[in-house]
């Protein structure tokens, strides 16, 4: 990998977020409907406010649905570190940040903390394949947003078996 490459020309420029005042239920509706394995969380000002990931969010999504439509997103990434690197950052850099810190995803942000794009260990795989980053992303940067315009509906795989005679 080119030790020069930066953060942007690999990372999803367009992921799905959440707003840190949203249910866990609708967290755990986003997360199923993108297919992203990582939500990051967007406070009110633009700021980053963390990364859930769908393993996290499926422990949190066991408890009754009663419950999940009165918790907030907040509650789960509330008192978190957040690291978080700029587009421009090396992806060398961004990699030794990723692994000292354990991370499978890392927030990439502007000079003043908004979102701007989402780095994964997806991303590095892909571009250890030689493979383009995100192809079929067709959304804006700018359209980062908590809500779901768009979004179509999940799609189920279709049953598997032998048909009876």
């Amino acid at each position: 990998m080119d030790e020069r490459r930066s953060v942007a020309t690999m990372m999803n420029r367009a992921p799905y977020s959440i707003g840190e005042d949203e249910t866990l239920l609708m967290a755990w509706e986003v997360v199923e409907r993108s297919g992203q394995c990582h939500l990051p969380v967007v406070r009110q000002d633009g700021g980053c406010a963390g990364v859930l990931d769908r393993a996290e969010l499926a422990v949190a999504c066991a408890a009754p649905a009663v419950t999940l439509s009165r918790r907030k997103v907040r509650d789960l990434v509330h008192g978190r570190r957040t690291v978080t690197v700029h587009p421009e950052t090396s992806m060398l850099h961004a990699a030794a940040v990723m692994a000292e810190e354990q991370l499978d995803a890392l927030p990439v942000t502007d000079p003043h903390g908004r979102l701007t794009g989402l780095l994964t260990a997806r991303d590095y795989v892909a571009a250890a394949a030689g493979l383009p980053p995100h192809t079929g992303q067709a959304r804006e940067a700018s359209h980062i947003r908590a809500t779901l315009p768009g979004l179509s509906p999940r799609r189920r795989e279709p049953e598997r078996g032998l048909p009876i005679p």
